[in-house]
C-alpha cells in the first residue's frame, strides 16, 4: 500500500488516482482508518448506474438526510465533509465509465474538484479496468 500509504502521510498530493492494488475493502478501509482518516467504498460491480452510484456514495460516506441523489447535492456534500481526511474508494468504476461517460467523468470532475479546493483532504481511488483515463496511477 506505498502508493495509499504516502497520500495518507501527506506525501502525495491529493485528488483522483486509478490505483491497482489488489488489497481488500477491508483491509483498505483499516489502513485508511488506522491514519485517522474516513473510508468510504463505492462497488462499482454492484452499483453500476449513477443513481445506485450516488446511493452508495451518500451511504458510505454517510450523507445528510436531505442528500438530494443527484450530482449538485453530491458535490454539495463532499464539501461537507470537512473534519478528517476523506478517502473513497471505488470499485468496478469502469462499469459506470462504459455505460454513462457523461456521468462519470461530472462524478470523477466533482472529486477532482473538491480535492482541490476544501481541506482537509479527499481522494477518488478508481480501482479496476475501464476506459484510459488522463488520471495519473497512484501506484506508479
Amino acid at each position: 500500500m506505498s502508493g495509499l500509504a504516502g497520500l495518507l502521510a501527506g506525501r502525495g498530493v491529493q485528488g483522483v488516482y486509478t490505483w491497482h492494488a489488489a488489497f481488500g475493502a477491508d483491509e483498505v478501509r483499516r489502513t485508511v482508518e488506522h491514519a485517522g482518516a474516513m473510508f468510504g467504498y463505492v462497488d462499482g460491480w454492484t452499483h453500476q448506474t449513477k443513481a445506485e452510484f450516488l446511493a452508495e456514495a451518500a451511504e458510505t460516506l454517510h450523507f445528510p438526510d436531505w442528500f438530494g441523489q443527484n450530482l449538485d447535492a453530491f458535490a454539495d456534500c463532499l464539501d461537507d465533509l470537512d473534519i478528517v481526511p476523506v478517502v473513497l474508494l471505488w470499485d468496478g468504476w469502469g462499469t459506470l465509465a462504459r455505460a454513462d461517460r457523461e456521468a462519470f467523468d461530472l462524478i470523477v470532475e466533482i472529486a477532482a474538484g473538491r480535492a482541490r479546493t476544501v481541506t482537509p483532504p479527499f481522494s477518488l481511488l478508481l480501482r479496476g479496468a475501464g476506459p484510459e483515463l488522463d488520471i495519473p496511477a497512484l501506484d506508479g
